[in-house]
């Protein structure tokens, strides 16, 4: 009799795993892939580890800015997808080496939920049987691959974020399904080498929840690197290499030689038993509480599977309330401090609350923003670069309530926002921290100074 069995071993799943063994949990994990999930394996981290490689071969080729001449500046695809592939190993071993230290029992292989007793949640894996107090559904996200009219007809052209991160050849030509967070970073990789890229998008502006004046900006940004955007655009039908839209009353056709599906991802809540419990669902994910507790008692969900906040470091934190209220502590879900970055170059970083957002919910705000170039240590690494950065903070009380930024490298700043917006700052006592000098972590600052 295990304390807690996990299904799921991705970031809310091992996670999980790692804090419950650290607190003296008897744990099973079970994972039909590789540990670490889509997020390590297939999404997060190889795509960071390609985007770093692009990014490295852009200062290689715009060194002259800097001071810096290289000659005859040349890159091997495929030694970038070997070394993506070693970044990921290493990564899984790390995982697997974290289990092992918290006394985590790891199963590689299909679970199978067959249901509960009074003795417990029973699942089984292969021919072995697995008994639990308590369960933890962490299934995840696949691709949502839409019903357009020959899409599966045109075969290996067809690529989600699967397919694209396993090519040997880069192709000369992209076509981009679906124009958010997935599709604009293969966008950024892939038009950094070189190759003609395309992005369709069904909504009026890409990145979809972001700040919106921050994905304007950065939409710009890539149409002067190449990238055509159509905007307000509906993929009708697909054939072969070439795929048909529909805009302003109008068909077109574009043609690549891969095409991009990346028009977002759904729950995995079939194929392992899920039905044996009489777990209820809420539009297509697993439906939970503030403490990811489903309608079934002792059986728990987190991460993807709940189809609420599909992001890594969402999930590892539902993982954690999940264990912390198991072991006695008092810990609920909080959503209104989930930072969002797309990596890009340059990147677009924000969190809690955006303008849109505000004006929807009736929230009275004031917003002041200001361009990265306030930031001495931008201007001194980013020649001829340009970014914002703008806070949102309660018209009433002053506390911040929203933090966006397009800029490198605002991926390792929002951590600041985030802890700002979990502990109620006001402007007042954010204008009373000491930023170290120079860094472009001090646009935060001065930023809250224009209000």
């Amino acid at each position: 009799m295990f304390d807690l069995a996990i299904i799921g071993g991705g970031p809310a799943g091992y996670v999980a795993a790692e804090r419950a063994g650290a607190k003296g949990l008897s744990v099973v994990l079970f994972e039909k892939k590789d540990l670490g999930g889509v997020c390590l394996n297939e999404g997060c981290i190889p795509t960071k580890t390609l985007l770093y490689s692009a990014k490295t071969y852009d200062n290689a080729v715009h060194g002259d800015k800097y001071g810096v001449f290289v000659e005859n500046v040349s890159f091997d695809f495929g030694k970038m997808m070997a070394r993506k592939n070693k970044v990921v190993r290493k990564l899984v071993a790390g995982v697997g080496a974290k289990m092992k230290a918290h006394h985590v029992e790891v199963v590689k292989g299909d679970a199978f939920i067959k249901g509960r007793s009074a003795e417990g949640i029973e699942i089984t894996s292969g021919e072995n049987a697995f008994l639990a107090k308590n369960l933890l559904i962490c299934t995840g996200s696949e691709a949502f691959v839409p019903p357009i009219p020959g899409l599966k007809e045109s075969g290996d052209v067809i690529l989600t974020n699967r397919e694209i991160l396993a090519l040997k050849e880069q192709p000369a030509s992209l076509v981009i399904i679906g124009g958010g967070v997935i599709g604009m970073e293969f966008a950024s990789f892939f038009n950094s080498l070189g190759t003609k890229v395309t992005v369709i998008e069904m909504l009026p502006e890409i990145l979809t929840g972001m700040d919106t004046e921050m994905s304007v900006l950065l939409r710009e940004m890539y149409a002067k690197k190449g990238i055509e955007f159509n905007l307000s655009a509906k993929v009708t039908a697909v054939n072969g290499t070439e795929v048909s839209y529909e805009k302003d009353g109008q068909t077109f056709t574009v043609s690549g030689d891969k095409i991009l599906v990346s028009v977002g991802r759904r729950a995995v809540t079939q194929g392992f038993g899920l039905e044996n419990l009489g777990v209820e669902l809420l539009k297509g994910g697993i439906k939970v509480d503030e403490k990811m507790r489903t309608n079934i008692p002792n059986v728990f969900a987190a991460g993807d599977v709940t189809g609420f906040s599909l992001l890594a470091h969402t999930a590892s934190r539902e993982g954690e309330v999940v264990v912390n209220n198991l072991t006695g502590g008092k810990d609920v879900m909080r959503y209104n401090a989930i930072p969002g970055v797309v990596y890009t170059n340059p990147e677009i970083s924000g969190v809690g609350l955006t303008e849109e957002a505000a004006k929807a919910k009736n929230i009275a705000v004031k917003v002041a923003k200001l361009p990265m170039a306030y930031a001495g240590r931008f201007v001194a690494e980013n020649e001829g670069g340009s970014g914002l950065c703008k806070v949102i903070v309660g018209e009433k009380h002053g506390e911040v309530l929203g933090v966006h930024m397009l800029g490198n490298p605002s991926s390792e700043m929002i951590y600041g926002a985030c802890m700002a917006i979990e502990a109620e700052l006001t402007l007042k006592e954010l204008k009373e921290v000491v930023f170290p000098h120079p860094t472009v972590s001090e646009i935060f600052k001065e930023t809250a100074f224009e209000f």
